[in-house]
């Protein structure tokens, strides 16, 4: 009877380890994925209207990043690698001002365990952001 009870509760104890490890993971991965994401804002953030609205093309609208954060350009074979789209397109808006906006997002997809991820961004930039702005 007690080695009964002592194998449902050494069971138990691995599906709870392989349970929490398992999460663990996927939380590493989710946070790559922001990390992944918010770089590409950044660089948005970067760029000047013109570079945004008039220069189709200057925002690569595919690209393709690593987990291993440590190697990326030369990241192992089994590495989790993760694949992305830039889109820059004209605000939904129907103000008078919505030819000085652009919509911006970013997405990025992974798959993990036979399970497909994806996480976006979405922000927008004005012709007369921030970047005209002097402190």
């Amino acid at each position: 009877m007690g080695v009964g009870v002592l194998g449902v509760m050494m069971v138990s104890l691995y599906g709870g380890l392989y349970f929490g490890f398992a999460q663990v993971k996927i939380s590493r991965e989710d946070e790559r994925a922001t990390q992944i994401l918010q770089e590409k804002m950044e660089v948005v953030r970067l760029l000047n209207w013109s570079q945004v609205a008039n220069l189709p093309g200057y925002v690569p609208a595919t690209f393709t990043a690593s987990y291993a954060v440590g190697n990326p350009t030369n990241a192992p074979a089994s590495s989790l690698t993760y694949s992305g789209t830039v889109l820059v397109t004209n605000a939904p808006l129907s103000e008078t001002y919505s030819n000085d906006l652009r919509m911006i997002q970013v997405q990025v997809r992974w798959q993990s365990g036979g399970v497909n991820h994806q996480r976006q961004m979405t922000t927008f930039v004005s012709h007369y952001g921030l970047q005209n702005y002097v402190y």
